[in-house]
């Protein structure tokens, strides 16, 4: 059954660019669709030139609900909101987006959310291991900040950027002083758990964001890249022998968080999964 659009309907922007990579739509919008929800998930490719502006007078929109932000303006979200949650704080970007009830805009971060319930969904204990983050931009860093609060005692930060990864490192250090944190490699060896929080794999012949030669058996591999359910990356690691987590799997975990955050009806994973309509 397809979702009707009335002049009732209320709407969450999925704001970013490209679209062709978006995967939420097609997880929300059937939820909402099963449940007599009048909300539907729509995506808008904001030029970056414009988002500064775009933002602000979309929130206000009387029927507007909220916003889910990716690539590329989770950090530059930031700077647009009037108050901003502990995660937001320390990732220095944003992936939803609110407005309440004195017109204010308020955002948080889920992303570290998701990839950290998918990890102990599948079983897998963080406290007291070591994970490896290839990637420190607003994804990245938010998945950096969850390991942290679920007791990871060792992290690696790596960035084409290294000043992105320094920066990280030292907010973790402010928020959990315990937590041994190292920049500058991109080895996978001597870590328990490997994340790509890289766009790498977005496009074909992409290069791999580590050497999957030289990943262990026992190593977790998490992806966040959702162009389609197993990256090139994905393969490389099952072919190694290690777990691995797909990027929809973070998807999937973190929408009941942003139901709640948006006011909305929650769910579980499991039902979304089973009414998703994911095309690749």
């Amino acid at each position: 059954m397809t979702q009707l659009i009335t002049g009732h309907t209320r709407f969450i922007a999925h704001l970013g660019v490209p679209t062709e990579s978006f995967r939420a739509p097609m997880i929300y919008n059937p939820y909402f669709d099963a449940h007599g929800i009048d909300v539907v998930v729509l995506p808008m490719g904001c030029e970056p030139e414009d988002y500064v502006t775009f933002l602000p007078l979309l929130a206000r929109q009387r029927n507007f609900v909220g916003a889910l932000v990716t690539m590329p303006f989770k950090k530059t979200t930031v700077a647009l909101l009037d108050e901003a949650s502990t995660a937001v704080q320390i990732c220095g970007a944003c992936n939803a987006v609110r407005r309440n009830e004195h017109g204010k805009l308020i955002g948080d971060m889920f992303d570290g959310q998701g990839f950290t319930r998918g990890v102990s969904r599948q079983g897998y204990m963080m406290r007291g291991v070591s994970a490896l983050v290839v990637g420190a931009g607003g994804v990245g860093s938010s998945i950096a900040a969850s390991l942290a609060e679920e007791g990871v005692s060792r992290l690696g930060l790596f960035d084409t950027d290294t000043d992105a990864a320094l920066q990280l490192a030292e907010k973790l250090q402010r928020h959990y002083p315990c937590i041994v944190t190292s920049c500058g490699s991109n080895d996978p060896v001597g870590w328990d758990i490997v994340i790509n929080a890289t766009p790498l794999g977005m496009s074909s012949g992409d290069p791999m964001p580590i050497d999957v030669s030289r990943l262990l058996p026992d190593t977790f591999v998490g992806e966040v890249v959702m162009k389609q359910e197993e990256t090139a990356f994905l393969a490389a690691a099952r072919e190694q022998g290690c777990r691995t987590q797909i990027g929809t799997d973070m998807l999937y975990e973190q929408i009941p968080a942003y139901l709640e955050f948006f006011g909305l009806p929650t769910t579980k994973p499991d039902e979304l999964r089973k009414l998703a309509r994911l095309q690749y």
